[in-house]
Formats: C-alpha cells, structure tokens, sequence
C-alpha cells in the first residue's frame, strides 16, 4: 500500500473572514450607541430589518447557487454589509426602503458577481446608491437631532412610524429635516454666508449637532480596527488628507462657496465611509501605492460631489466611482518584482 506523509502544520487555522467582520461589527457598536441617543431606538430597528434581510437573501442566493450554507452564512459579511447600510439610511426609512436596499445589496451587488471576494463594488454603497435615486424622499427624511428632546421618538413609536409611515396622525414630512450638510449646500445657493448657517441650532462646534460626535466615535471604531490590524492606515489617512487639501484651497480661495474643511470631515457619512467602507479589501485597491490613490481620490471625490453636483452627502458615489477605477489604479501601482531593475 502506498504511504501517504503529511506535512505540517497540524493546526486548524479559525477563519479569518468571520474573525474580521466581527471586530469590525464591533468598532462599529460605540458610534451606533451614540446615533441611538442622538436618533432614538428607530435605528435598531432599521438594523434587525437590515440583518434579518441579509441573511435571508444570502441563504436563498446560496441555495440556487448549491452553495453549502453554514460556512457562508457564519462568516458575517452579510451583516456587515446589512449594519453598514442600516445606519447610512434615515432611521425612520419605512420598512421596505430597507429591504429593497439591503436585497438589492446582497442579490445583484454581491452574488450575482460570485460572492465574498468576486463584488468589484462596495455592496452596501451599491444598495444606498440604489435607494437614493429611486426614493429621493424617503431616503432625506431625516430626524432633525435637536427635535428629539421636545418630540422623543420612542421604540413603539418608531415600530408604528416605520411599518405604518403615521406618527400620532402625522405623516413623515411633519418629523423629518433637512440633514446640516443639505442645510449648509441650500443656504449656500440663497446667497447666506457659511459662517452664518453655522450659527444656527441645528449646527454645533464644528458640524452638526449630534453628527459631528457619531462622526468621531466612527473614527475611533476604525483607529481600534487598524490598532488590531483589521484594516492599513493607508486608504482612511489618505482620504482624509484628500479631502483636507481639497477642502481646504477652496475654502481659502472662495471661503464663501462652502462651510469650513473640519464642517466636511465630521458631517454626514464621511468617517464612516473611511473607515469601514472605503477600507473594504474586495473592492478596493490590492496594492499599498494604490489604496493610497484609491483613498485620496474617495476622498476628493466626496468634496467635489458635495459641492459641485447634486447630493450633499457624496461617499457612496465617490467610493464606486473609485471602484470602477481599481483595476488601472492596481496596474500602474504594481511594486517591482525583487531583483528587477
């Protein structure tokens, strides 16, 4: 009989893609703790609807493709992406604002392109895109921050706002405003000066008032990721520094054109998209050269989107448009090959 010789290593190794996604669900629970004080409970429940949805599409996706379903329903990428979409959407968003969202994401952005690995777009960002040039409305309804301590939204009030769109007989238009960054780019356009419209209620020190502390509990769930080395420094430090020197001529230059470069790098979804978005490693940038052009221009992108074309906050396209990008931004960064000259 022929003998068969094993080498080593023995260990089984545990898999690295559920380990990842689930430090990565973890960064992301400081920031949702403080959108739940800032939004109200409104946004766990858009994030069970969200997961529960995810799983579900993945689990039938893997059944039609004879897919086995435990070691793809365990490794949690669904979630992520379930959770990332959860919270970039309005709290409020009717119940199947998500569900088409988060279909849509996991469906055709993720397994009609082989799965985990396959996407060459962010499937969260592609099902956000969706949900905002089909549903405009519903997609801006956002709940002003400082309503909330005169009008409390609480957990069954947002199960009836959200499944049944009525909030004590008053329809959404009545409870929802517009987000500070839509504010500052529709005061801009009636000729008011930035630093006037920052001095208004809904504006705190250097954003708007609740944004600007989710945005920097986002940056602290993504610096504890790069701290355990789930994600490089490279892509979020470039995107920011993107943006900072974007941002930053163009305030000097025309400083009445937008709000302040720090207005910009805490509002709206911006430490979010370049933590935990941006940083995506199936759809980004392969090489270190290359995440840091990848990042930069996301970053730049955002900017230039805000100010410029019609959507105040821009991430989700500026991260696909780089998307489509990554294969000429990975040919040309290449690192030479050891010995070659």
């Amino acid at each position: 009989m022929p003998i068969f010789r094993l080498s080593p290593p023995f260990l089984a190794g545990a898999n690295r893609v559920t380990s990842h996604m689930l430090q990565v669900l973890l960064a992301l629970i400081p920031a949702i703790v403080v959108m739940v004080y800032f939004f109200g409970t409104a946004v766990l429940i858009n994030i069970t609807i969200a997961a529960v949805t995810a799983v579900a599409s993945e689990a039938l996706m893997l059944r039609l493709r004879g897919r086995p379903l435990k070691p793809f329903l365990s490794d949690g990428s669904a979630v992520v992406t379930a959770v990332l979409l959860a919270i970039a959407i309005p709290p409020l968003s009717p119940w199947w604002l998500t569900v088409i969202g988060i279909s849509f994401a996991i469906i055709f952005a993720k397994h009609l392109y082989g799965g985990l690995g396959y996407n060459p777009f962010n499937p969260a960002m592609i099902g956000y895109v969706l949900l905002l040039i089909s549903f405009p409305v519903e997609m801006t309804t956002w709940l002003p921050v400082n309503s909330l301590a005169d009008q409390p939204v609480g957990f069954m009030t947002a199960l009836n706002v959200i499944f049944t769109g009525q909030w004590q007989g008053l329809g959404m238009d009545a409870l929802s405003g517009a987000t500070p960054l839509d504010n500052m780019k529709t005061q801009i356009s009636m000729m008011r000066s930035p630093d006037y419209v920052a001095s208004q209620p809904m504006y705190g020190l250097f954003g708007g008032i609740g944004w600007e502390w989710i945005n920097i509990w986002f940056a602290l769930g993504g610096l504890w990721l790069m701290y355990r080395k789930i994600i490089s420094w490279h892509v979020p430090v470039a995107m920011i520094a993107g943006l900072l020197a974007i941002s930053t001529v163009t305030w000097l230059i025309a400083p009445q054109l937008t709000g302040s470069p720090v207005f910009h790098l805490l509002s709206g979804g911006f430490m979010l998209g370049a933590f935990f978005i941006a940083t995506d490693p199936v759809s980004g940038s392969t090489t270190l050269k290359g995440r840091l052009v990848f990042g930069a221009g996301v970053g730049m992108l955002v900017y230039i989107i805000r100010i410029w074309g019609g959507y105040p906050d821009a991430v989700a396209f500026a991260v696909i448009i780089m998307n489509m990008l990554v294969p000429l931004i990975d040919y040309y960064t290449q690192p030479k090959v050891y010995g070659a000259r």
